[in-house]
């Protein structure tokens, strides 16, 4: 099967579909994560998949992207089986992150998340899709939406910006190399957490993120900060956006309007900003609610 863009994908050779036991929920229970897979990607090399089938073979199609230096398991692992009731749901390791691989040219961008994505849509067989996006992945699913206007049904962005216009030009990231960036990567994500965050989640999540290449947190960085971004692109799709009850800076909704004229937001109080594994429950039905009023 063939991507938009030309590539297609096809599972890895002798690499079996698997299912294992993932994180803890908050409340302490073990989640069963749903099948796995590695395909190859032309151009792209390796890019690792887990796929939740759904209730039934013409469900909705939820694509769930993580953020920066995180994996789809991680990011994820409180909402797989809650949507599944409902819908198909495929998440993916983007691109030098998790088990995916590298850039072979080593270069991050928007465009290279976006058209993983996409080549793993058309891997799947999957027609039109809901995107979710996490923190980075607020940005992927918004350059899907450019790139692959026809493939989107609605985006959904969890904490994370969609209006690009302003986003970003202040910001000087600090130095991500060597012992010091790795103390500077740690600062960076201990400041999203709140007190009411979940010491065993905490330590879940900084393993995740700082497991992360050194090469995959510059780059992927540098693919945030990318000055073309900030377009003033409409995007007429449905979209929701969940905030973080900590969040200070949740943008005006009359303003995002001028280039998502069907947008919408809301904020998850006492949670910081990973929404989706502090507040799963409230999270999950928001997500299930905007779905289910989808055309």
């Amino acid at each position: 099967m063939s991507a938009a863009d030309g590539t297609s994908a096809a599972p890895v050779d002798g690499v079996a579909e698997i299912t294992v036991t993932g994180p803890e929920l908050p409340d302490g229970r073990l989640v069963e994560l749903p099948p796995g897979r590695r395909v190859e990607l032309p151009r792209r090399g390796i890019t690792f998949v887990r796929e939740a089938p759904g209730p039934s073979p013409d469900a909705p199609v939820a694509v769930l992207i993580h953020g920066w230096t995180a994996t789809a398991d991680i990011n994820w692992f409180t909402c797989y089986a809650p949507l599944a009731k409902h819908y198909r749901v495929i998440a993916l390791d983007l691109p030098g992150h998790g088990k995916s691989g590298a850039p072979k040219d080593g270069k991050f961008s928007m465009d290279l998340f976006a058209r993983a994505v996409e080549a793993v849509r058309a891997e799947a067989g999957a027609d039109r899709i809901v995107l979710v996006g996490h923190s980075m992945g607020a940005p992927v699913i918004r350059q899907y939406a450019l790139l692959y206007p026809q493939r989107v049904a609605g985006l959904v962005a969890v904490d994370g910006p969609l209006d690009m216009r302003k986003f970003g030009g202040d910001f000087k990231p600090p130095a991500l190399t060597g012992p010091e960036g790795l103390k500077a990567r740690e600062a960076m994500i201990r400041g999203m957490f709140t007190p009411q965050t979940p010491n065993p989640l905490q330590q879940k999540i900084l393993a995740m993120m700082l497991a992360a290449p050194e090469a995959t947190a510059i780059g992927a960085m540098g693919s945030i900060l990318d000055p073309s971004l900030r377009s003033s692109d409409v995007i007429p799709v449905p979209t929701l956006a969940i905030y973080a009850g900590t969040n200070q800076q949740v943008p005006n909704v009359e303003e995002t309007k001028q280039i998502l004229p069907h947008y919408s937001q809301t904020q998850v109080a006492g949670t910081g900003h990973f929404v989706m594994m502090e507040k799963p429950d409230e999270f999950n039905k928001l997500v299930t609610s905007f779905v289910d009023h989808l055309k």
